[in-house]
């Protein structure tokens, strides 16, 4: 089924069956905080990811335990010990074509993107391997017509992005990897709860495949395997972090409260500057006991989704003013895996400490509080008769210390559902459905897809938004669209 991606769950797997999972976390990476909020800065933004394929190798090395991560077809035997020659596996990756149109009044083209993007990779032989990767978009919508500002006509209409760059080197026991990548911790199949590493491009909210969302990190990581243990050291010298976009742009993330007489302005994004103290570093360890799939992990790091500060400005006309900024921030996570036959259960739990949240004071100096909270995340995925698949998903994010003028509740509740059916070899159905129980602010995503020819993919859908007007999904209800996708893989 062509929702199943090649992302791999960092386990082994789970009597080698495919999970399937396309649904949203809420808490991921706050913008400001909030979940199912009020003001688009203060929300939390639900991500979508790919989902997972399992894999059957033992433990004891990167690829025995996760399985070749890049499909690395060079991969050497354990018994082989002559030295390995230099080879490459040439290029691959895919051309996308996607086009996309808001339908509420005012109606216009909000995409007409190309999309390249390619790698490569190969061995270099005595255990050291690499990896190139590189991805182009051109949004034409931006030079058709002028519906939105220059400040997004050129974040947003031509990207060159360096992809995953890294080299491995193996070592006995451990494996060493420098350079961008990608580190995933989550275990929840296409949710961010305890996948707080890699950053994410956050200007299509959470509409995109998570294999185009995630944004690679400059790190360096050490690796250790023994038997059905694995511990994971990391550090991210220079830390990557969420794309927001401009302000008027489709679904940037922020709309400030409004407030009769004043007015409003969106300072620059404050970057941490690039020093020892804004560093990342964390580690992770994870086993495998009696079928139970279980990991802990520690980190600590400049968050990689921005707070909007509130400050008054003195002039004529009352005005404030807000700027995004990146604090630092420690989190405590666990994850959990279980398979059942043709059920697989999942969950995963994250501490945060010392994240700042909105708050509606007006005498609030700075429109911020620092909050701690625990994610958690429970989910079960059924394979059922007739080629068909359902997910279903409690979340919820509770405050520890809660503030009365925080805009959320002290917990904030969600979940989700998702429904896939192969109607032919070739054709499939998939719904989704992500809401709040705390209030009706929901997204529904129906979707066909059709894999017509051999590495050619024809998908059409709609993104459907309802909700109060600062709610995290009645925000964009004016944003709702219809789509289309062609992809081609080489």
């Amino acid at each position: 089924m062509t929702y199943l991606r090649n992302q791999r769950l960092r386990r082994k797997p789970l009597i080698g069956l495919a999970l399937a999972l396309g649904v949203a976390s809420v808490w991921a990476e706050p913008v400001g905080g909030e979940l199912f909020g009020y003001p688009a800065s203060l929300t939390v933004g639900p991500t979508v990811g790919p989902l997972a394929a399992a894999d059957a190798a033992k433990p004891g090395s990167r690829d025995a335990l996760f399985g070749d991560e890049d499909d690395d077809p060079l991969k050497p035997a354990a018994s082989v010990e002559k030295k390995e020659p230099a080879t490459s596996s040439g290029v691959k990756g895919s051309l996308q074509f996607e086009l996309a149109r808001a339908y509420e009044d005012p109606a216009h083209w909000s995409k007409m993107l190309t999309r390249a993007d390619l790698s490569s990779q190969g061995n270099l032989g005595d255990g050291v391997k690499w990896k190139l990767g590189a991805r182009m978009d051109y949004d034409a919508v931006f030079s058709v017509n002028d519906f939105y500002p220059s400040a997004v006509a050129d974040n947003q209409r031509f990207n060159l992005t360096l992809r995953e760059n890294y080299l491995d080197v193996g070592a006995g026991d451990w494996d060493f990897r420098f350079g961008k990548q990608h580190v995933v911790w989550g275990e929840m199949v296409g949710l961010f709860f305890a996948d707080v590493v890699s950053a994410r491009d956050m200007r299509e909210f959470i509409l995109p495949e998570f294999d185009i969302m995630r944004i690679p990190q400059w790190a360096a990581r050490a690796e250790y395997f023994k038997d059905d243990f694995h511990a994971e050291l990391l550090w991210i010298p220079v830390a990557t972090y969420n794309e927001i976009g401009k302000p008027g742009a489709e679904f940037y993330p922020f709309v400030p409260p409004a407030a009769p007489g004043v007015t409003t302005l969106i300072r620059n994004e404050d970057l941490p500057s690039r020093t020892l103290a804004n560093t990342n570093y964390g580690v992770r360890l994870s086993t495998l006991k009696n079928g139970w799939d279980i990991s802990g992990f520690a980190y600590s790091s400049m968050d990689i989704e921005p707070t909007f500060y509130r400050q008054a400005v003195s002039a004529a006309q009352p005005t404030v003013a807000y700027e995004a900024r990146h604090e630092r921030i420690d989190q405590f996570g666990a994850t959990v895996a279980k398979d059942f036959g043709s059920v697989v259960l999942k969950g995963e739990g994250v501490y945060t400490h010392g994240r700042q949240f909105y708050v509606s004071t007006p005498g609030d100096s700075d429109g911020v509080v620092p909050q701690n909270t625990i994610d958690w995340a429970l989910g079960l995925d059924f394979s059922l008769p007739a080629e068909t698949r359902l997910n279903a998903q409690l979340f919820q994010r509770a405050f520890l210390d809660y503030d009365p003028n925080l805009l959320s509740d002290k917990q904030e509740n969600g979940y989700s559902l998702l429904l896939n059916h192969k109607l032919t070899d070739k054709l499939e159905a998939q719904l989704t459905w992500i809401a709040s129980f705390n209030r009706t602010d929901w997204l529904l995503r129906p979707r066909v897809t059709w894999n017509f020819e051999r590495n050619w993919r024809l998908a059409i859908g709609a993104d459907v938004f309802q909700g109060p007007p600062l709610g995290l999904f009645g925000r964009y209800a004016d944003k709702d669209r219809v789509y289309s996708e062609l992809r081609y893989s080489f």
